[in-house]
């Protein structure tokens, strides 16, 4: 089923039919191959209909792609080899080898229950009656359509909850004489359990999801997404609301990237791209479809998997040269904050590693007895940290930092020191801590700074009644690297705070938070509550829809801005800058000729963020002769500093042809790749031979490596 949307080639489209139907939590099953650069595996969805389901549509948005009436086609998987694991989760107390997963071609004998396989309906169907309902109007079957690209999907099955062991206490009417609809009702009651019983959950959901399959669906796949049907189920409600997914990803999908660490050694982890995770597994991308999820990943002894669970994984032993890792999530959050990254990392550990970091986590992540303590939160129920009396007053929580080997030094020296007064003064701050714990990467070179931005939904475009909707230009590749809107934002809260006083200021984001932690929030809820929380007179003449138009909606630099900076010229940080610029510039005009040592210039000892305004100015310079900037890098130590200096730095040898430095714009290009892409504009637009031939020399050598977009838009610069 393509969806015919009409869309421009750079529009994102967000697929899933949120409105009709909501997954509650995933449970991934997962092999990572390095050899292949694949991780395939089995998925299961738990859902519920959702909110604005409705059982009558006299019409829909979403229409068939092709207007000839060509038939879209449900099929069943072909033939392929479907692989059949042994998960291990965290809980040894529940007997999942007691479940034997159903292969393709494998029959089920119909049991009391009536259980059986629906292999007679394998054939695919060509009936246009099916193509393009996500609800339900006549007597149409409900078509369940989540965001999917870049998978190959084996096999959709429905799963037999029913079959699990003591599964038979989550079923208000045990009478029920439809078995669809007692497993329905056992999925129901799971997904609604009290937060206090969360533990329990996770236990039977990693039960369900070995639990035996009792049905292939009928399933379709286009670019953007997964359809699934059942025949004969033709509402939400009817639909089973647990399905087991087999796929397998590609080496070339847009949601991961395969490339090497800082130490040359292989790696894969999750990127904010333009497309989030659909290329990773088929989910439900609009985030207002909050889940929770669990994983299981599994890979060769050598590598540690990391992911943004709640606990600390640590590894088990499956069979000689393999580990397996599980971590977990309860609080709902969108399916584009799952991350996974799979490498040789090195765990960096403080030399006074606290002996309590473990019994502190047990603590404060499993406790079930402290969920009581505080006022009604505003987001759905979960074990929620807020209500813990203990959690709300961890001013540090357990954390572990991973890096490439080559980087051990490094981390273990700066880093590590950071954490702890960080996380202390986060704290201070913004009050309680939402997750138990934190992991630590020092990521690839190659991992795009930007990301995971999502617009708000209410600029999207196209919004149909099943949910889905289009973000405009959301594929544009250009547009992950113009930050325009995140320094407008930064500096909006700067303004704010000035505006407000800190005491003001920081005492609203700190009711803030607790008020709107586990929820979606828009700038305008963010801007009205923080009006609505600050005395009448430090408004003057502030409003959400001042603010939204001077600060969010207009292009240039809002009047505050430019006013601050104007002011920001009278700081003492700043003249020192302004006086050693002057320096500089008196440097660069005298005549080249031996001077005595008693007349050479002696600059001041400048900070990382005044060499970076230093440089700047420097930059509008027309003219900077070679000795001059020779000099610039001996009292600087350019090359030693950090990647936003390095990067002026480059500007500098770039705009001045300053040979004897090219080395130093090469090694930046292959070694800050996310923040190189500018460079390679700046090298193309002189037009000068020598460094045009580096900057396609550098692409040669990174391109594999680059993600998709820079590699992309870099592409486009040089050729």
């Amino acid at each position: 089923m393509d969806i015919k949307l009409e869309l421009p080639q750079d529009d994102l489209p967000l697929m899933a039919n949120t409105s009709h139907i909501l997954v509650k939590h995933y449970v991934l099953d997962l092999d990572v191959d390095f050899k292949s650069q694949i991780i395939e595996g089995t998925l299961v969805l738990f859902f519920q209909p959702g909110n604005r389901y409705r059982k009558k549509s006299s019409s829909t948005e979403e229409t068939c792609r092709s207007e000839s009436n060509e038939a879209c086609k449900f099929r069943m998987p072909e033939p392929c080899h479907v692989p059949v694991t042994n998960t291990r989760t965290f809980s040894s107390k529940m007997r999942y080898n007691d479940f034997a997963i159903c292969g393709k071609g494998e029959k089920k004998t119909p049991g009391k229950d009536g259980n059986h396989d629906n292999g007679g309906q394998a054939s695919g169907i060509s009936s246009s009656k099916y193509c393009c309902d996500t609800g339900i109007h006549g007597s149409e079957d409900f078509l369940l359509v989540l965001d999917c690209c870049d998978l190959s999907v084996l096999k959709v099955e429905e799963v037999d909850v029913a079959a699990v062991p003591g599964i038979e206490k989550f079923t208000r009417s045990p009478k029920l004489s439809v078995v669809s609809e007692l497993r329905n009702q056992i999925v129901h009651e799971l997904v609604t359990l009290p937060a206090d019983r969360w533990r329990e959950q996770l236990d039977y959901y990693a039960c369900c999801s070995q639990a035996p399959g009792c049905g292939e669906l009928l399933f379709d796949t286009d670019s953007w997404s997964l359809q699934i049907r059942k025949t004969g189920a033709q509402t939400a409600t009817d639909f089973p609301h647990a399905i087991r997914i087999w796929y397998r990803t590609k080496p070339q999908g847009r949601s991961v990237t395969w490339t090497s660490d800082q130490s040359g050694r292989p790696c894969v982890y999750t990127m904010g791209s333009p497309i989030n995770n659909r290329a990773l597994f088929p989910c439900q991308e609009p985030p207002v479809a909050m889940s929770t999820w669990q994983a299981t990943v599994r890979a060769a002894a050598s590598f540690v998997v990391l992911m943004s669970g709640e606990n600390s994984a640590k590894p088990t032993q499956l069979r000689e040269g393999s580990l397996s890792w599980h971590y977990y999530v309860t609080m709902p959050m969108p399916a584009s904050t799952f991350t996974i990254a799979v490498g040789s990392w090195t765990e960096m550990k403080p030399e006074t590693c606290s002996s309590n970091d473990l019994a502190a986590e047990i603590s404060f992540s499993t406790s079930e007895a402290d969920f009581r303590y505080a006022g009604i939160c505003g987001h759905v129920e979960y074990p929620c940290r807020f209500q813990n009396t203990s959690a709300t007053t961890q001013e540090i929580i357990p954390h572990r930092v991973f890096a490439p080997v080559c980087l051990k030094g490094a981390c273990q020296q700066t880093l590590l020191q950071l954490l702890s007064p960080c996380l202390s003064a986060a704290h201070s701050v913004l009050g309680t801590h939402p997750f138990p714990r934190l992991d630590v990467l020092i990521v690839p070179a190659n991992f795009p700074s930007l990301g995971m931005a999502r617009p708000n939904k209410e600029k999207t475009g196209h919004m149909s009644d099943s949910g889905s909707s289009v973000i405009k230009h959301g594929l544009n590749p250009e547009k992950v690297f113009m930050q325009v809107h995140y320094l407008k934002g930064y500096f909006l809260l700067r303004f704010l705070a000035g505006r407000l006083g800190d005491n003001t200021y920081f005492s609203f984001l700190r009711k803030f938070v607790h008020t709107c932690h586990g929820q979606l929030i828009l700038s305008q809820d963010f801007l009205q509550m923080l009006l609505e929380n600050i005395p009448e007179e430090k408004r003057l003449d502030l409003s959400v829809e001042s603010i939204s138009r001077d600060w969010l909606e207009s292009s240039g630099l809002p009047q505050p801005l430019q006013t601050e900076l104007q002011a920001g010229a009278e700081c003492r940080l700043v003249r020192q800058v302004d006086a050693e610029v002057a320096k500089w510039n008196q440097l660069n005009r005298r005549p080249r000729k031996r001077k005595r040592r008693g007349t050479e210039e002696v600059f001041e000892k400048l900070l990382p963020d005044q060499l970076v305004l230093l440089l700047e100015h420097l930059l509008e310079q027309k003219t900077l002769n070679p000795r001059t900037l020779q000099s610039l890098e001996r009292t600087y130590h350019l090359p030693q500093q950090d990647a936003e200096v390095r990067h002026r730095w480059c500007e500098l040898i770039v705009k001045h042809k300053y040979t004897k430095a090219y080395k130093h714009v090469e090694k930046f290009l292959q070694e800050d790749q996310a923040m190189g892409i500018y460079l390679y504009g700046e090298l193309m637009v002189h037009e000068d031979a020598r460094q045009q031939r580096l900057a396609r020399t550098c692409f040669e050598l990174t391109k594999e490596l680059m993600d998709r977009c820079s590699a992309q838009v870099v592409a486009e610069m040089l050729f």
